[in-house]
């Protein structure tokens, strides 16, 4: 699963056992040689969708990590770009592996569920970052992207079709989840990773209550399961723009 730059066994052993901050920051070095990074032809396809949206002043990728996020957000964004993670050492990563040129590149450190930012986004994408928020935690992390966004302004993210019962890929997310879950209720401080726990109909409802009104959009890039839906989706939630007295 991981390259040879990749963690050693007993390096991701000491980031288990820490806190999902502390963890990442240990992790963050390496974190681009691990399966963990979204990979190439998700962050590809999500901006092709996006540019066929856009394009867009400014962006904001949240819980950026390394900034693999803000490449897209840099071919689709026109002004200005910021990643904001919580993680000192992920965003030290992004700042010396960020490249030169196209929009003004800001890095923010920041807790997703408390943004330091108004309403100066046109577009905030994620990648990757939804099962380290509890489900309870859902609605206030979408009120908080509401909220930073500008009316009319879109908050996208890509999803995966889940693994059907039975197959490996859905042993493996299990088997994942209950370690985490073991881990957790024999160790503290917690490592909130569960991503079996998260389900595309909690989304859907948590976004419609942040206020978002959301769209599906296919990425035909990844192909169609048996039945014929999409392997892999680009939610896209807008913010309605606001309603004028008297219309």
């Amino acid at each position: 699963m991981f390259s040879p730059e990749g963690p050693r066994l007993s390096e991701l052993a000491v980031q288990a056992l820490s806190s999902v901050g502390r963890g990442y920051d240990l992790l963050a070095p390496k974190f681009d040689h691990t399966p963990f990074r979204t990979p190439a032809p998700v962050l590809d396809a999500t901006a092709e969708a996006l540019r066929r949206l856009g394009p867009f002043d400014s962006g904001l990728d949240l819980c950026c990590g390394t900034g693999a996020g803000m490449d897209v957000l840099a071919r689709v964004c026109r002004r200005r770009v910021t990643g904001v993670d919580f993680s000192a050492g992920m965003l030290g990563v992004a700042r010396e592996r960020s490249r030169p040129g196209g929009p003004t590149t800001g890095w923010v450190r920041a807790d997703a569920r408390t943004l330091p930012f108004g309403p100066v986004f046109d577009l905030v994408v994620s990648f990757g970052a939804f099962g380290h928020f509890l489900p309870v935690e859902l609605p206030g992390l979408f009120a908080q992207v509401h909220r930073v966004l500008r009316p009319g302004g879109r908050f996208a993210f890509p999803v995966a079709a889940p693994p059907r019962p039975g197959s490996l890929a859905y042993g493996v997310l299990l088997g994942f989840d209950v370690a985490m879950r073991v881990r957790n209720a024999v160790w503290r401080p917690p490592f909130v990773m569960y991503y079996r726990a998260l389900r595309f109909g909690d989304l859907q409802r948590e976004l419609g209550r942040a206020g978002f009104r959301a769209e599906l959009h296919p990425l035909p890039e990844f192909g169609q399961r048996p039945d014929g839906s999409p392997r892999v989706r680009l939610v896209v939630a807008e913010r309605p723009e606001e309603r004028r007295a008297g219309q």
